[in-house]
């Protein structure tokens, strides 16, 4: 699927419903983190939040007609597998494509709450991990019980086009011009 040293970002998340602040993250992230692409992980569900979400399939076609760049790619690994954790997927996914250079994506509002995820851990000591500002959780995120305990391995945002050629635990954090725009938002209107 991805030839040999392929940089990769890996973006999960519900996307109910996804829109163009997605989009200008991932590009962001391309720009800032070096990566050839950036695949969305649509997850079947979220166990951190207690709202189902939207039919998968059709968060997929929502996420298709706002998609305006070759370099983005939607990816239905997560219900394929049957992953319910990021950290099952991101298993699944280093073992199928060894060669790949994987990098774990997310904004700084998940970093400020990435010690409750199921083996958040093992991601970090897995992957590299680039996160992206996002609108009123910069300080939580850089606040957070992940960022302390992983301050030691924090790539300065300056290196950050370097984050995918070195070995995990090893993270960035870059400010991005902000969109302030969420699904959570978007679902009230």
């Amino acid at each position: 699927m991805f030839l040999a040293g392929t940089k990769i970002g890996l973006l999960g998340g519900s996307f109910d419903p996804p829109h163009l602040g997605h989009v200008h993250f991932s590009l962001q992230a391309i720009k800032y983190f070096n990566l050839d692409k950036v695949i969305w992980l649509i997850s079947p569900g979220n166990p951190l939040k207690s709202r189902a979400p939207a039919p998968v399939e059709t968060r997929q076609r929502q996420a298709q007609k706002i998609i305006c760049n070759p370099k983005i790619i939607i990816s239905s690994v997560e219900t394929e597998i049957g992953a319910k954790y990021s950290w099952e997927t991101l298993d699944y996914l280093s073992s199928k494509h060894p060669r790949t250079k994987f990098v774990w994506l997310m904004g700084s509002d998940n970093l400020a709450q990435f010690h409750l995820w199921k083996n958040w851990k093992w991601i970090i000591e897995n992957f590299p991990i680039g996160v992206l500002a996002r609108p009123q959780s910069r300080q939580t995120g850089l606040n957070s019980k992940a960022a302390k305990i992983y301050k030691g391995v924090k790539l300065p945002a300056n290196d950050g086009r370097l984050l995918p050629y070195y070995p995990a635990p090893r993270w960035c954090f870059s400010n991005m011009p902000l969109m302030n725009v969420s699904s959570s938002e978007l679902r009230k209107k």
